[in-house]
């Protein structure tokens, strides 16, 4: 107990740093992991084939494990913050795009149906139905992939990408207990932290939703 309270007095600054590093790196593998799998979700929807096909490939891809994955894309893109977000992009796309598929799967027909007949187009219909019905699933998704990425993240030290898992790695190479309890349990607070503040901006969300819902049955009462 004394061994961390020496270093967590003696060397917070860096372990701030290496916080910021795993932040950054699960941020970006989250962004690029919604930027293919939402809209990949949305399309696959039209086609019960691309739906098989999506689910089949990164469902594969996301049974190898992510050390793995981390020492193929090494040949190819070296070592640093690329491959590693590569692995944990591939880590975090299959739950956002089978709630994305999902969602967009059981929308309401009869909501839909209300909307053409009140004369909205193909457009105004996904941005002011479609997505918004659609989006409390889709994040749920969200918040199961950022959970799994700071989680796995600390292997992105394993080729120089930095982060927590580099005080991991540095207790394992020195036998040092304190290093690996440290770089554990900041892990660990991180992915709860996290959870929670991605389930108080779900309620939050969700209240102005329903708030929106009361003043418009309000209004046709």
């Amino acid at each position: 107990m004394q061994q961390i309270l020496d270093y967590l007095n003696n060397n917070w600054k860096d372990l701030i740093q290496l916080i910021l590093q795993h932040i950054d790196i699960s941020l970006i593998s989250i962004i690029f992991a919604m930027i293919i799998a939402i809209p990949l979700g949305i399309f696959s929807t039209r086609c019960s084939g691309l739906t098989r096909l999506f689910k089949g490939i990164f469902g594969t891809l996301r049974i190898i494990p992510s050390l793995a994955i981390l020492v193929l894309c090494i040949p190819i893109m070296g070592t640093g913050l690329k491959p590693a977000v590569t692995a944990l992009a591939i880590l975090a796309i299959p739950p956002i795009l089978i709630n994305t598929t999902l969602a967009f799967q059981t929308l309401p027909e009869s909501v839909l149906e209300t909307a053409f007949a009140m004369g909205m187009g193909r457009w105004r219909t996904f941005f002011t139905v479609k997505f918004p019905l659609a989006f409390p699933l889709i994040f749920a998704g969200i918040k199961t992939a950022v959970v799994e990425v700071i989680a796995s993240a600390t292997l992105a030290a394993y080729i120089g990408a930095g982060g927590l898992g580099s005080l991991i790695f540095t207790g394992l190479g020195l036998m040092r207990t304190d290093l690996l309890i440290i770089g554990g349990a900041s892990v660990g607070i991180l992915s709860l932290l996290s959870g929670y503040l991605l389930n108080l901006l779900d309620r939050r969300i969700t209240r102005y939703k329903n708030q929106g819902n009361k003043r418009k049955k309000y209004q046709l009462s």
